[in-house]
């Protein structure tokens, strides 16, 4: 009998623990997981958030940017090179790559060359070695003056306007342009054509 009564009180205790245990176990867990859901319900909200900013942000910075033209900046067609003493006698290339020009002296005065082919719009070298200029399109070929010789260029290089500010230096304005048409009279001997100096 005594054994008896003894089991039912050892078998109530294992029941009675469990329960707690799982409870204990289960509010610790609840507990642990809440915290760590509203962390990634808040991660998620400020991701959307800045997604949608970001989006409303490009379409904003699209709308302004209609305003704005989408212009091309010419450069310049009317510039200063220098004075006079600054060139000698021959073919001055430096303004070549800036301003697709070439400066030329010769014992007429100083004048300017537009480095623009006149057969397709090429921009020929100047070859010193071989005193001229030289296509590298279609092979034609322009004296130290810009007159054609050689290649199916039609007629001689166009020259730009030149003349002297007030304080003496040489402005160039391409805008303004000699040319001599094939069968016509040239225009290089006109003024603004060649600078006397």
């Amino acid at each position: 009998m005594a054994n008896s009564t003894l089991e039912p009180a050892k078998t109530a205790e294992p029941r009675a623990t469990k329960p707690s245990l799982a409870k204990a176990l289960q509010s610790i867990f609840s507990k642990s997981e809440e915290p760590n859901e509203s962390k990634a319900i808040a991660k998620r909200r400020r991701f959307v958030m800045a997604a949608v900013l970001g989006t409303l942000s490009v379409n904003l910075l699209m709308f302004l940017r209609f305003f704005f033209p989408r212009a091309l900046y010419e450069p310049k067609t009317k510039f200063k090179i220098g004075y006079p003493s600054d060139f000698g006698f021959g073919v001055d290339t430096k303004f070549q790559n800036q301003h697709r020009i070439w400066v030329v002296r010769n014992t007429e005065g100083i004048f300017v060359i537009i480095a623009i082919c006149t057969h397709l719009g090429c921009t020929p070298d100047w070859k010193p070695s071989e005193n001229k200029f030289k296509c590298p399109c279609h092979g034609s070929g322009y004296d130290p003056e810009g007159i054609n010789f050689e290649g199916p260029a039609p007629r001689p290089m166009d020259r730009a306007h030149v003349e002297l500010d007030p304080e003496g230096q040489i402005v160039v304005d391409v805008s303004h342009a000699y040319s001599w048409p094939k069968g016509e009279r040239s225009q290089f001997g006109d003024d603004g054509a060649i600078l006397h100096v």
